[in-house]
């Protein structure tokens, strides 16, 4: 399968946060299934881009697709990917496939469900820091088709009422259940 074009991300950030869904993403050959993502966008007060550009959002407004990276609570790395400029799609949860010894090893445990089961999760399951803010290390490919699951966002304490975060219905890989049925 080919990697999604940069182009593809150049949308509104709601709308490639739920066409993520069930895609594969791979950062260094590690990676799995997107199961869960928030958007953000310039006009969102829960967004880092809200106030404008600044020296640790500058990659929001930089090209469509490639990594914004950011340091969360001065501990865990996240992983977003930008869209339109000022927008970006945070990758909350994925079902580990590939490197899973990898991931084992570096979020030290054995239970695949915790490998990816977060933001910081990510960020530690696939290495990342600081020196991939801005970069094109993100291979994202196509996925099957999904049933989403759409809810508030996590995290936050404004914009919270704003219902940009989706998740792959009924996955056993998410950062927390979507109150489904």
């Amino acid at each position: 399968m080919e990697r999604l074009p940069h182009e593809w991300f150049a949308r509104p950030a709601p709308e490639v946060a739920r066409d993520l869904i069930g895609a594969r993403l791979l950062v260094r050959g590690i990676g799995g299934l997107i199961t869960e993502t928030e958007a953000y966008t310039a006009d969102d007060p829960a967004s880092h881009s809200f106030r404008g550009p600044t020296q640790r959002n500058a990659s929001m407004f930089g090209p469509a697709g490639l990594a914004y990276v950011y340091r969360s609570y001065g501990i865990h790395w996240c992983l977003n990917v930008v869209c339109q400029p000022g927008s970006a799609v945070l990758i909350r949860a994925l079902e580990p496939l590939w490197g899973l010894d990898e991931m084992a090893a570096r979020r030290g445990t054995d239970d695949p469900r915790r490998f990816c089961s977060g933001p910081g999760c990510i960020g530690q399951a696939l290495a990342l820091g600081p020196q991939d803010d801005g970069t094109d290390l993100l291979h994202i490919l196509r996925g099957p088709a999904v049933e989403i699951a759409t809810g508030p966002r996590i995290g936050i304490t404004r914009g919270i009422d704003v219902p940009w975060r989706f998740g792959a219905k009924g996955s056993r890989f998410l950062s927390r259940p979507f109150g489904e049925p």
